[in-house]
């Protein structure tokens, strides 16, 4: 049964969040919330391991959720839950593309998905700087605005962000440099 769920979920994952992998994870956020398969705090690990390895993000992450959840086998499920509303759009508008090509409506389709794809992008951008960089459980506690802030990750933000600006390398250093970071300041 397990495997089914899987399945439906990512599938549901797999066919509303367009736009790409940074799409799925207000999806991904309401899954952990209602299923208990992972906790909120692991979305922001699940992005910096897929964005670090080959792959699409979101193909990578439903892998690795899957097989938190139900192994090796939970992992081809939740992935393959994942393409297969791809696939099928996929092969279907590629049957009927030629006949559309000039479309006023199928334009005006792709003009409007374009915000919404731009909306779900930015959420979930926002909601990994909320894990990743604000202390919303111990401003809870305290009130102290000061608290909200994790001071040692908004430096280290600080100076990627101006290490990027400045130098221009390969994505790869900074990941990698990064790793170095956190391994040494054991985040």
């Amino acid at each position: 049964m397990i495997y089914v769920r899987l399945f439906w979920e990512f599938f549901k994952i797999g066919l509303f969040a367009v736009g790409g992998g940074m799409a799925t994870l207000p999806f991904l956020q309401r899954l952990s919330e209602r299923s208990g398969w992972f906790p909120q705090s692991l979305i922001t690990d699940m992005v910096a391991v897929s964005e670090s390895t080959p792959g699409p993000i979101g193909i990578n992450m439903a892998t690795y959720v899957g097989c938190n959840v139900a192994g090796l086998l939970g992992g081809v499920v939740a992935t393959l839950g994942t393409i297969v509303p791809s696939l099928v759009i996929v092969l279907t508008v590629s049957r009927y593309l030629e006949r559309f090509r000039g479309s006023r409506l199928a334009g005006d389709v792709f003009y409007g998905l374009r915000p919404a794809v731009t909306g779900l992008i930015a959420a979930a951008g926002l909601g990994v700087v909320q894990s990743c960089m604000l202390q919303m459980d111990i401003y809870r506690e305290t009130g102290i605005l000061v608290d909200l802030f994790d001071f040692k990750k908004l430096l280290c933000f600080g100076l990627a962000f101006a290490a990027i600006r400045r130098f221009k390398l390969h994505p790869a250093v900074y990941i990698g440099c990064a790793a170095v970071v956190g391994l040494l300041l054991e985040f």
